[in-house]
């Protein structure tokens, strides 16, 4: 059977709590982003996004999960900022993988899809 090239499966990930959704693709960036930056100021602009709106995400993320994703440092000599706890990194990595495994599949399906 001739492999499909005229359909495309397309998947989105979120992951939801008992509140609704908890943590998708732009919360996933807004964590990446406060690693590689080490502030959620730094980060938001990083996104276009303003500080009061990554501030409450974050503030959301680490109320709704188990254990905080993302934790303040208090200021000094250099400033404060934010680094992401060991929970914050296992969510970006466990977001990824369950991601990787649901695209692998929509793209096997992809193959022989027909109408």
């Amino acid at each position: 059977m001739a492999e499909n090239k005229k359909y495309n499966i397309e998947v989105r990930l979120w992951i939801e709590e008992t509140e609704g959704p908890f943590l998708g693709i732009g919360k996933i960036w807004l964590l990446e982003n406060i690693r590689k930056t080490g502030s959620i100021t730094n980060a938001a602009k990083e996104m276009k996004m303003s500080y009061r709106q990554a501030w409450q995400l974050v503030e959301e993320m680490n109320k709704r999960s188990e254990n905080r994703l993302v934790e303040k440092l208090l200021g000094g000599k250099g400033g404060g900022g934010a680094k992401l706890t060991e929970a914050g990194e296992k969510a970006i990595t466990i977001f990824y993988e369950i991601e990787k495994r649901i695209k692998d599949f929509a793209a096997n399906e992809t193959k022989n899809l027909k109408f």
